[in-house]
């Protein structure tokens, strides 16, 4: 199906859960994988963004990692897979193991930094991104680009490489250490420090238990108080009010909002236990950050040694600038997987389908479109 004056007919850009689950039924649908598609992933590794989460994580702490679709075939399964093991670890290999089992194929490390329309089709530039992830300024002088033409775009970049941080007052004099979500590597890093923890959802509260027998003192600050589900584990299929309010900011171009703020956090008996030594009790958000500290509302600082950001992430669309999808609204529109602006440009793991399931879900819908696509060409 590759029309011989492109590359290739497909670029997926991201080998997360997404960008998996539509080349799975592009090749179930009939496209070569290398051939007819062709996956690009940044990471050096496979995993997805799982692969740099920190060490002391384990799934079912709270989100629930749901199978690949075909994931079966290979006798796997995220529902008993094994728990005491680093979730990084676990995910890494279950999608290497994903990727060989249907010859996938993707292309790694290769960081898309550019794509710009052709007539009918894109050019796609990637490079060598290895450096990005902790390798040397010799290493990163010596990045390769390239290109690939294609008739059609499919973006599964998720949010890990765009980590949010909001801004407060006296935020830059901060003379002390201050790390995001995807910065965390390890809770020993603040042994014996004050640390404040930012953020209302599993991953502030993974942190603050981490740190609860490391830390010298913990303070956790949150925008908006915490509503504890009953369910064990976040099935963000089940929070019909995300899913809409995902869909519908989608759909008029808007930045999406935060899942947390509608979803809640599920009451796992880990953190049921952490609520119940009184632990996970979250202050109301401060006002400005000093050079040692933060400023409560009511005036009080708080002295601290180090600020955890865990505010989440942004859609990573930063490659796709120059197709100019953004909307004034600040949002890409998106209805039914597709860009309005950009028929051929395709989003998984965006807005409603950003969860697991959802990945899945869209995963299908999108390749099916996109073979429609393919043969609108003729």
């Amino acid at each position: 199906m590759t029309d011989p004056a492109f590359d290739t007919s497909v670029v997926i850009v991201g080998a997360g859960q997404a960008g998996l689950s539509v080349a799975f039924y592009l090749r179930r649908l009939g496209l070569d994988p290398g051939n007819d598609f062709v996956i690009l992933d940044r990471g050096p590794g496979t995993g997805g963004a799982w692969q740099f989460r920190w060490e002391a994580l384990r799934l079912g702490y709270a989100h629930r990692v749901n199978d690949l679709p075909g994931m079966g075939e290979l006798d796997l399964s995220f529902d008993t897979a094994d728990r005491q093991a680093p979730a990084k670890d676990v995910v890494a290999d279950y999608y290497a193991r994903y990727e060989q089992h249907f010859g996938l194929q993707v292309v790694r490390p290769a960081n898309v930094t550019r794509v710009e329309g052709l007539m009918d089709g894109f050019t796609v530039t990637f490079d060598d991104s290895s450096a990005r992830h902790g390798g040397s300024a010799a290493a990163t002088a010596g990045l390769t680009t390239q290109q690939v033409t294609t008739r059609v775009l499919v973006n599964a970049t998720g949010t890990w490489g765009a980590p949010f941080i909001p801004w407060y007052p006296g935020l830059d004099s901060f003379r002390g250490r201050m790390v995001h979500t995807s910065e965390y590597r390890d809770a020993e890093e603040f042994r014996r420090q004050r640390v404040a923890i930012v953020g209302g959802g599993t991953s502030a509260i993974g942190f603050l238990m981490e740190l609860e027998k490391v830390a010298a003192e913990t303070t956790w600050f949150s925008r908006r108080p915490i509503e504890f589900l009953e369910e064990q584990e976040l099935n963000i299929e089940s929070g019909s009010s995300s899913v809409r309010q995902q869909d519908e900011a989608a759909r008029q171009g808007r930045a999406l909002p935060s899942i947390v703020s509608t979803t809640g956090v599920p009451r796992s008996r880990r953190i049921q236990a952490a609520i119940d030594r009184g632990l996970l009790l979250a202050q109301p958000m401060f006002t400005r950050v000093t050079p040692h500290g933060v400023v409560l509302p009511d005036g009080r600082e708080v002295e601290v040694d180090a600020i955890i950001w865990a505010t989440g992430f942004r859609p990573e669309l930063r490659h796709l600038a120059p197709l100019k999808l953004r909307e004034k609204s600040g949002g890409i529109t998106v209805g039914q997987g597709a860009s309005w602006r950009n028929s051929r440009v395709f989003f998984a793991g965006y807005g409603p389908a950003a969860s697991t399931i959802g990945a899945n879900r869209a995963g299908r819908t999108i390749a099916r479109q996109v073979i429609a696509t393919l043969s609108s060409f003729g």
